[in-house]
């Protein structure tokens, strides 16, 4: 069954990288270094929170504007510079508040800073990107737009999170429905525990898919 006009598939990657499809037109979000080696290819759209290796890696980035010469990056300043100078005009930096349109998808910018990960560690950028008014990636933090989400794309498990901190964050956002993704480092052993809390507590229908696995949105 074919989705209708206008309509999101999402089809997760391996931790925290998505695809996103519309009318045939390709959004992906994240394709790290945990992720496929091809995940940014056949992609019109790439976008990337912040610079740590698990959500940006340049090869995989590389090879998505090699393979499609219209594809084009919105990310941070930080990753931007790293890539700008060998795609000119095709690297775009964004920041909290900026907002843009690019191959049918509409895209708000929200979030400045990565989660703490402990008072010794400086904490840099991190952008989280709200496509068509509907899916939220926050990247690292546990940013809260200021508008309504249907889905939320939930960093279930990281180093700087904690079930709780998890729990509240699904609650203060109040999306339809979350989906797992940072959960390259969660466990089988530990997946039903978490599922079973956040979907008990979390107010929203919660839900997680294994690399490769598709909804509709």
């Amino acid at each position: 069954m074919n989705a209708s006009p206008g309509a999101l598939t999402l089809t997760k990657k391996t931790h925290s990288c998505v695809r996103i499809e519309k009318e045939g037109r390709v959004l992906v979000i994240d394709p790290g270094g945990f992720s496929e080696d091809d995940a940014a290819l056949g992609a019109d759209v790439m976008l990337v929170t912040h610079e740590h290796p698990d959500h940006f890696n340049e090869a995989r980035l590389r090879a998505g504007l090699e393979a499609n010469p219209a594809a084009e990056i919105w990310t941070l300043r930080s990753v931007a510079e790293q890539l700008s100078a060998a795609f000119p005009g095709r690297v775009h930096t964004v920041g909290d508040g900026d907002a843009f349109s690019a191959a049918g998808f509409d895209v708000t910018v929200h979030g400045e800073l990565h989660a703490v990960i402990h008072p010794d560690i400086p904490r840099i950028t991190n952008v989280g990107f709200l496509v068509d008014g509907s899916v939220f990636h926050p990247g690292d933090a546990l940013t809260v737009p200021e508008r309504p989400v249907d889905t939320l794309l939930l960093p279930v498990m990281a180093p700087w999170s904690k079930i709780s901190e998890v729990i509240d964050y699904v609650r203060e956002v109040k999306p339809r429905r979350a989906i797992d993704v940072h959960d390259a480092l969660l466990t089988d052993l530990a997946r039903p525990i978490y599922d079973n809390q956040i979907g008990a507590l979390g107010g929203a229908d919660h839900g997680r898919l294994a690399p490769g696995g598709t909804t509709e949105l």
